[in-house]
């Protein structure tokens, strides 16, 4: 197979200035994408901004020989995310893949949190993703091509403490993802997300805190943001076929997550009882079936 290439094709990148995003950015410019670096500039928590971060991934782009322009705009108001989509129009003349990758942590245990916590993680998370996806959406369907990459996280699923209001932005994150696959199908637009594993300021802050310099340093090698960026930039290709889809990338592997129903009980009137005696069978996944994205007909 010869290298997927991405010339002539333009693309946004949010969260661009540091970590996951500053790779895909890289990776997407070094295969010949004109690059929208777009990145608020702000601290793990969301506070703060600078144009600091953009602006230097621009600069080693075309250091490079690539093509990127910075945009510092928020994507958590809709002025911000119209913005960051009118630089791509206004600068190269069209939009074809909008990765959705900014984000922020401020992890706490669930009683500690504050609803304003709460509402900071789903306006980043989830506002962002949505009115990127939204300021790029009508361009991307007139053309009849687009490809949009969502940032998911495993923390949706359970298994790790202390992130409850950023699992819950990403839970949206998930929801609309899949509801978008649906609504895109014959548009020409593919709607997928990209699950990492990647040693980066969020991690660092919450997972990593307490190790010693030689395990962060191991932790650094073993998880390097750009071990997941070739599942994110392939999820933006032409050529790519999948949609609805979550690829889980990082730590020099890549694996399908998918939502799956079991075949479980099919019984007439089942009762409360028949639930608890067919339990095993209820959740038994060997021979589950994944669940499709695919415009269901009644």
């Amino acid at each position: 197979m010869g290298e997927l290439r991405f010339d002539d094709r333009v693309a946004i990148v949010t969260g661009a200035g540091r970590g996951i995003g500053r790779s895909h950015a890289r990776l997407l410019a070094s295969r010949g994408a004109k690059v929208v670096v777009a990145d608020y500039g702000v601290e793990v928590d969301g506070s703060g901004s600078s144009h600091g971060p953009a602006d230097e991934v621009v600069a080693e782009i075309e250091a490079a020989g690539g093509e990127a322009v910075s945009c510092y705009a928020s994507v958590a108001e809709e002025s911000g995310a119209d913005a960051i989509v009118r630089t791509a129009l206004d600068t190269y003349g069209r939009l074809d893949v909008l990765v959705n990758n900014a984000g922020i942590s401020d992890p706490g245990l669930f009683e500690d949190l504050t609803v304003e916590q709460f509402r900071r993680m789903v306006d980043v998370h989830f506002f962002g993703t949505l009115l990127c996806t939204r300021a790029a959406w009508p361009h991307m369907k007139r053309a009849g091509y687009g490809r949009i990459v969502c940032t998911m996280s495993e923390s949706v699923f359970g298994g790790i403490a202390d992130l409850t209001s950023y699992a819950s932005g990403k839970g949206a994150v998930l929801g609309l993802m899949r509801t978008l696959a649906t609504e895109a199908h014959g548009t020409g637009i593919l709607v997928n997300a990209v699950v990492p594993r990647a040693f980066t300021r969020m991690s660092a802050a919450h997972s990593l805190e307490g190790k010693s310099a030689e395990e962060l340093a191991r932790y650094e090698q073993m998880l390097a943001p750009e071990m997941n960026s070739p599942a994110a930039v392939f999820l933006a290709h032409e050529s790519c076929p999948l949609n609805g889809e979550m690829l889980r990338a990082g730590m020099g592997s890549v694996a399908r997550l998918a939502i799956v129903h079991t075949k479980g009980l099919v019984k007439p009137d089942i009762t409360v009882e028949d639930i608890a005696e067919h339990l095993d069978a209820i959740l038994d996944v060997a021979d589950a079936t994944v669940t499709s994205s695919t415009p269901f007909v009644y």
